[in-house]
């Protein structure tokens, strides 16, 4: 049996059950409410009544949060709770949010109008000191953020926000979309503690923190004095759980009402119940390979180059993610402007082995390959919170044994601490929003510069970070255009990153949910505007 098909099987003797509990347990609570309602009318209207007012909702996220800290977590702003200056629209485009306005006035200096008439959940007014205030204790809080927005001053004067950068930095309101850019209220935090206040931030979103249990959920409650008007549904659970298999089961068995990531093997199930509905958009995100360069092997990029031909992406797209994913020819979606142009790389293993014998390796009588006495072997490092990379992993691991290259599989719960506090992985299956903001400099610069927050591996590549730090300085569209055409170049010639597939957002839900569409920059998930029916 395949790969594939091993996992189908386990998806279909896993749902059976549950389904049938899920039943009877519907079948259960419709007789509870059939005996109430002849016990008293006037108490089950009354009940009724409540319930109309009463609206709520439950989203499961496919990864844990330890904290809510704001400025190292992005779940607060997909929360509800907090906000930033800027946002995204469905297009991409860069809207005003706490800002109305912006100008640069010269090449360092930004003016940023703030909102008025905004207030925080605990009442105190938002004005530039606030935000000024709010970005110093980011800044202190997380050194990406800092190195973001490369601020070296700023001055408050009633609504009006000046900033002043170290260098041009032409993308600064397009970093200012970045949710650890995110608003607080750092008067609260004196008040509350930073410990409590890690678990309850203060911010000008809709909705508030009623409850937080780390790693498990937020319970949310409407702020009423909401500036963009006061949210429709009344409390959000918005848990975490990063098991597939459960996420999907959750849905189908009504526990909540919009899941996140759920597997490609169960979206034929889902369909088939009129309640539920998936969405799978195409996304801003890539799946890859990431190789470890402090490892003296991966060092030689025709060992790297070989592993780029063993990945067969036509597959991974078709029968890992039945079509709901793109083949991928580099860091950003082929529907950018500023993408790769290149054709797709072709899965190629005889191609693979040429390079691997040409970088020193020689050919055993059982077909394994050779060096120095030792066989070809590596370890790749996955997670299964995205439940298409270990089976990505499984896939590279069947065809790099075809041509006597062993691969070991390693599954771990955090990926991003592993890859950071450990040496000895080779490759890690991993995926990145990589234009969150509809532009290149966000992944150019934490996935690819070396003191980047998102390069685990040490990448350092001169003529791409010469090319990137080009990019910042440079506010022209096409120009910045021109520039990432030419990282990418360079990436794909360099190979730090083997690019896989484009992968769909794929989110199950519930149809009583109204006024509601998951979007692609994967931001703004707890809305003032959804509802339910």
């Amino acid at each position: 049996m395949s790969i594939i098909g091993k996992y189908r099987t386990r998806m279909t003797a896993v749902c059976g059950p549950l389904m049938l509990s899920a039943v009877l347990l519907l079948t259960g609570c419709g007789a509870q409410k059939q005996e109430a309602a002849g016990k008293a009318e006037p108490v089950a209207i009354q009940a009724e009544e409540k319930k109309e007012e009463m609206k709520k909702i439950t989203v499961i996220r496919n990864f844990k949060a330890g904290s809510l800290d704001p400025h190292n977590s992005w779940e607060t702003l997909r929360a509800g709770v907090v906000e930033t200056l800027v946002r995204i629209d469905e297009n991409l485009v860069l809207k005003p949010w706490l800002a109305t306005s912006w100008e640069n006035r010269d090449e360092l200096t930004w003016v940023f109008t703030i909102r008025d008439g905004v207030t925080f959940q605990d009442g105190a007014k938002l004005d530039a000191a606030a935000v000024k205030a709010s970005f110093e204790r980011g800044m202190a809080a997380s050194e990406n953020l800092a190195k973001a927005l490369k601020i070296a001053s700023m001055e408050a004067n009633g609504q009006e926000l000046t900033i002043i950068t170290t260098q041009p930095h032409a993308a600064l309101p397009s970093e200012l979309v970045n949710p650890y850019a995110s608003v607080i209220s750092v008067e609260a935090e004196k008040k509350m503690g930073t410990e409590a206040f890690n678990n309850a931030p203060v911010g000008t979103g809709p909705f508030t923190v009623k409850s937080f249990t780390p790693d498990i959920e937020i319970q949310l409650e409407r702020y009423d004095k909401y500036w963009d008007g006061k949210a429709k549904i009344n409390e959000v659970t918005f848990k975490f759980n990063e098991d597939p298999n459960v996420r999907a089961l959750a849905l189908q068995s009504k526990e909540a009402d919009i899941v996140y990531s759920i597997p490609s093997e169960t979206i034929d199930a889902i369909k088939q119940d009129t309640e539920l509905a998936v969405e799978s958009v195409p996304g801003l995100r890539v799946h890859f390979l990431l190789y470890n360069e402090q490892k003296p092997l991966l060092q030689d990029v025709k060992v790297r180059k070989a592993f780029d031909l063993l990945l067969n992406r036509d597959s991974i797209a078709h029968d890992i993610m039945l079509g709901n994913g793109t083949p991928a020819n580099g860091p950003f979606n082929m529907k950018l402007p500023f993408a790769n142009q290149e054709p797709v790389t072709a899965f190629n293993p005889t191609e693979a082995k040429k390079l691997l014998l040409e970088a020193g390796f020689t050919e055993g009588p059982d077909g394994k390959l050779m060096k120095d006495g030792k066989p070809l072997s590596m370890e790749i490092i996955t997670y299964k919170a995205r439940p298409e990379l270990p089976l990505i992993a499984q896939l590279l691991q069947s065809d790099a044994a075809k041509i006597g290259v062993a691969i070991k599989i390693k599954t771990v719960e955090n990926a991003d601490t592993y890859s950071r506090e450990k040496k000895d992985w080779d490759i890690l299956t991993y995926s990145n929003l990589a234009a969150p903001r509809g532009d290149a400099g966000y992944f150019l610069n934490s996935a690819l510069m070396p003191e980047g927050s998102l390069n685990a591996a040490g990448i350092e590549i001169n003529e791409l970070s010469q090319i990137v730090m080009e990019l910042n300085a440079t506010s022209d569209l096409d120009r910045r255009v021109k520039l990432a055409r030419e990282a990418v170049k360079i990436i794909n010639q360099e190979i730090p990153h083997s690019y896989a597939v484009f992968p769909n957002l794929i989110v199950g839900v519930n149809k009583r949910v109204v006024d509601w569409k998951p979007g692609a920059e994967e931001y703004y998930m707890v809305t003032n505007k959804m509802d339910v029916k």
